[in-house]
């Protein structure tokens, strides 16, 4: 499938892709039910129409990017860089020029390994923190395409010294954080306003590491070209209550990406249950501080918590590398 794909001009790959998710969506009642219950937590004031329609949307959007993804391996850097239209740059430059690296919160939104591997020709190699496919051959396939321009690839398990060895070294780390995630290890933020559980990782690694925090995202526009925006990077300082910052970053940031998906809901990964963790009775409501965010004594140190509460929800993985999973 991949030989044929390549050989296919990009037009009819993409129009191919929309086809294929649309009788993905169909075939797939299950998994749609879940996008669609999903969409309506967030959008309680949506008719049903809407919802099923950007349901049916996502699966589309999806099926496209796979298709895409595998159109691109093997292409030069140059003809990847042409489909992107960059905006922000000067944002993540001027972050790198501090010296210190620069986290940088991603979204399982539009198409993150198309921004990753165009990335690295723009600012040099980065780092991304991924967890391993299940499928090993896939992983492998996937790994070999987010490297392909030099980026690093470093898998969650035991993380932490690798991720600062290259922030130490300048670079930036990419991190996807709008998951799900076990109550132990995150806080609850107010996202779509509502409670979840979002993990610490990119507030924790700025206030140790003192790094600036560039949000960046890439959305497949209707023209066949991908948007790709950095930043501009989160205003924060250190007050000393390591808790409570932790917890106001970490609300900042999940309020960016939510800002993200209201622009392109159709390009978000409804089929994972983003607010499957809930609050006990006694966790704080997230309103709870300023407005926003909660604050936990003991929040986890960086990368000491484990993968999403369960792998994404979704349909049966595609027999080609998907785009990416919590990567």
């Amino acid at each position: 499938m991949s030989a044929v794909v390549r050989r296919l001009p990009r037009r009819i790959v993409l129009a191919t892709g929309r086809r294929l998710g649309g009788l993905w969506a169909a075939l797939d009642p299950r998994h749609l039910a879940i996008a669609a219950d999903t969409l309506r937590q967030a959008f309680p004031e949506w008719d049903d129409a809407s919802v099923q329609t950007t349901a049916r949307c996502v699966y589309e959007h999806y099926a496209t990017v796979l298709l895409d993804i595998l159109w691109m391996e093997g292409r030069p850097v140059a003809e990847l860089l042409a489909l992107a239209d960059v905006e922000g740059l000067e944002h993540l430059k001027g972050a790198l020029a501090q010296g210190i690296g620069v986290v940088s919160p991603l979204a399982h939104l539009g198409n993150w390994e198309f921004q990753g591997v165009t990335t690295a020709p723009l600012i040099g190699p980065s780092a991304v923190v991924a967890r391993p496919l299940d499928n090993p051959a896939l992983d492998r396939r996937l790994v070999s395409f987010r490297a392909s321009t030099g980026n690093i690839v470093i898998y969650k398990q035991k993380a932490l010294p690798e991720v600062l060895k290259n922030l130490r070294e300048g670079r930036v780390v990419g991190i996807v954080v709008d998951q799900n995630v076990q109550a132990k290890d995150g806080i609850f933020v107010r996202f779509f306003g509502r409670p979840a559980s979002a993990t610490t990782v990119a507030a924790a690694l700025a206030l140790k590491t003192g790094c600036p925090i560039v949000p960046a995202r890439c959305v497949l526009r209707s023209d066949g070209r991908y948007r790709m925006v950095y930043g501009p990077p989160l205003e924060w300082a250190s007050s000393g209550r390591h808790a409570e910052d932790l917890a106001r970053i970490t609300q900042d940031i999940a309020s960016v990406i939510e800002g993200w998906v209201r622009e392109t809901p159709e390009q978000w990964l409804w089929l994972h249950r983003r607010w499957k963790t809930t609050p006990s009775r006694e966790t704080p409501d997230p309103a709870g501080l300023s407005g926003s965010a909660v604050s936990r004594p003991a929040a986890p140190e960086p990368f000491s918590q484990g993968p999403p509460e369960s792998p994404p929800e979704g349909p049966p993985a595609p027999q080609s590398p998907p785009p990416g999973e919590d990567s």
